[in-house]
């Protein structure tokens, strides 16, 4: 079971690009913003565990 936190990077749309803290290197990831916390903003930290985003 994958946890873990995300960056997130920039939000375009209906869409979230999301950058993994422990592995920056790694590409971004397309997050619907469904998907996600409502209040999200740029620079904000999600915490992501058992398939839910929550606001760090």
């Amino acid at each position: 079971m994958l946890v873990c936190d995300y960056i997130v990077e920039a939000i375009d749309g209906d869409y979230a690009h999301l950058r993994r803290v422990d592995k920056p290197e790694d590409d971004l990831k397309l997050v619907a913003r469904a998907l996600l916390p409502e209040n999200i903003v740029e620079g904000g930290r999600l915490h992501y565990e058992m398939m839910q985003y929550m606001i760090v």
